[in-house]
């Protein structure tokens, strides 16, 4: 049984492979991106001297919103606002450090607080997704696998592929709430003075490196997608 390849005596070419090294190298490209701009202006610091997590709770203080705390959390960018504890986590090194990357990160994370406080409807939706999106991405690989093993089984390979799909499109949805949250960062860290002109221009740099690994994300995903349907999205239940 062969998928999408061509064959040269013992050996065949899926062409399909370079979708997947596309969306790899796209990945890769972007978290290096991330990488070297976030350690640029971890050693540039603001003049205001206030460090992530005092950006974080002056700005949830100026938009009136109480309950929501600002905590540290183990790891590097691992930064991130949980609706469900109402918690702003922030990573070791935005927490308590003053430096432009730490003041941008944590106003984005607090963009999201925001976003949750206003109704913002793209989160909603996200959040309606998550465990659906978990789901299809724990199980569209084995059934997809177990769909090739049963000889093309039509049904799970299908099923395997909806899964997956559900998955792309969370993250689809993830790129406007990733964008939505950075500009309403930005615009409070210059309307509130927290950051100079040129600061944030630097922060906008951090922020924008930060949502290309989101658009690549979603860009390796939905290439991977268009792979599985290209070979298996018409595939009848019979040996090829």
């Amino acid at each position: 049984m062969q998928y999408g390849g061509y064959r040269y005596g013992y050996f065949s070419f899926d062409w399909t492979y370079l979708l997947v090294i596309i969306g790899a190298v796209l990945s890769m490209a972007a978290s290096a991106r991330v990488n070297k701009i976030f350690n640029r202006y971890a050693v540039s610091f603001a003049r205001c001297g206030m460090t992530g997590a005092d950006v974080a709770r002056r700005i949830l203080s100026l938009n009136g919103i109480y309950g929501v705390s600002v905590c540290q959390v183990p790891g590097n960018l691992t930064d991130h606002y949980d609706p469900r504890s109402r918690t702003v986590n922030l990573s070791e090194s935005v927490y308590g450090s003053s430096s432009i990357s730490a003041i941008g990160v944590a106003a984005h994370e607090c963009g999201h607080v925001i976003q949750d406080a206003k109704g913002y409807e793209p989160l909603r939706i996200r959040a309606a997704l998550v465990p659906v999106a978990n789901f299809g991405s724990r199980l569209s690989l084995p059934l997809i696998l177990i769909g090739i093993f049963l000889g093309g089984f039509a049904p799970l390979l299908k099923i395997g592929i909806f899964m997956f799909g559900l998955a792309v499109l969370f993250q689809i949805i993830t790129l406007p709430v990733e964008f939505n949250a950075s500009a309403r960062a930005l615009r409070i860290l210059t309307d509130s003075g927290m950051l100079m002109e040129e600061e944030t221009r630097q922060a906008r740099q951090v922020l924008q490196a930060a949502a290309l690994t989101y658009v690549a994300g979603a860009t390796a995903s939905v290439l991977q997608l268009f792979r599985l349907l290209i070979l298996f999205g018409g595939h009848k239940d019979h040996d090829q």
